[in-house]
């Protein structure tokens, strides 16, 4: 997106330009026999190797290793069925990877109320949480506060747990976090610098800090609808990407609860991601449009 040619409504709201798609990929090695639920993007080793993750309905994670410069790029994977077969009623899956550790990989299922562990293909150990988890996240914290990245926050109605991998004690959970009776947490993400976002139907984004497990600051009002998507900034992690069940993405100053800008697609979300390391974020549509926001530009 070319700064010069940025486009501003009314309240600081981005315009979209068109754009024509110049190359795309399709990964044929992703057999899954329901539907799709969560997608997940690392960096693998290499500069030019992607590492893709996905999760359907019933628990069958599929891996794929790509090689993002050949025409065909996919090139190994490797497929863990889920650990009761597939048994029973589908629900809302998701999946994670470690930031640190690219072989390891979490896979959270709804109805089970489990996070199962992976290395690779190798089962490590599962997670049993008290309520339907929502949304989960590797915590990224200073080596102080997490050490060996072990740490795992999981949103489960409306309560933040956090897990430890190394931990048997509690089934492994080392605090819990109860939220407002009645609301629902939708989403939570971490800082590498250390703080742990969470957002839902109250349509605030709570800041937590890790090493005293108090809240640091609350942006109430972020959102006009339920909040179903956060990213911290990469640039600057005092800033926050929030993305509400409707249509808009905002980003602003979590301490200051201050919106710096924001941008809207044609019609509701189905799905929000940020890239690793740099503030390019973008939004799918039920319409099947897709919206790019280069936030370095702006």
């Amino acid at each position: 997106m070319d700064g010069a040619m940025l486009s501003k409504g009314k309240e600081s709201l981005l315009i979209p330009d068109n754009s024509q798609v110049i190359n795309s990929s399709v990964v044929d090695r992703c057999p899954h026999r329901s539907e799709i639920q969560s997608v997940a993007l690392a960096e693998g080793e290499g500069d030019n190797c992607l590492i893709l993750g996905t999760v359907d309905s019933y628990g069958h994670l599929i891996v794929s290793r790509l090689d993002i410069m050949a025409d065909d790029i996919d090139r190994t994977s490797y497929s863990v069925p889920p650990r009761d077969c597939g048994v029973g009623e589908g629900s809302w899956a998701g999946i994670c990877f470690s930031p640190t550790q690219r072989s390891m990989v979490a896979v959270a299922r709804q109805l089970c109320k489990s996070i199962d562990i992976y290395d690779q293909d190798i089962h490590v150990r599962s997670l049993r949480a008290l309520w339907y988890p929502s949304s989960f996240s590797f915590v990224q914290c200073s080596p102080q506060v997490n050490e060996s990245n072990s740490l795992l926050a999981i949103a489960e109605g409306s309560q933040l747990s956090i897990w430890d991998l190394r931990m048997n004690n509690n089934g492994g959970c080392v605090q819990r976090i109860s939220g407002s009776i009645g609301d629902i947490i939708y989403s939570v993400c971490s800082s590498p610098s250390g703080p742990i976002a969470i957002g839902g139907t109250d349509r605030a984004v709570t800041i937590y800090d890790p090493r005293r497990w108090s809240a640091l600051s609350r942006w109430v009002g972020c959102s006009k609808y339920e909040i179903t998507g956060l990213s911290f900034s990469s640039v600057d992690q005092s800033f926050i990407y929030v993305q509400g069940v409707d249509y808009e993405i905002t980003c602003g100053r979590w301490k200051e609860s201050e919106r710096a800008f924001s941008f809207r697609g044609d019609s509701n979300w189905l799905g929000f991601s940020k890239c690793a390391n740099t503030d390019v974020v973008a939004g799918w549509c039920e319409s099947g449009s897709i919206f790019i926001a280069d936030a370095r530009q702006m």
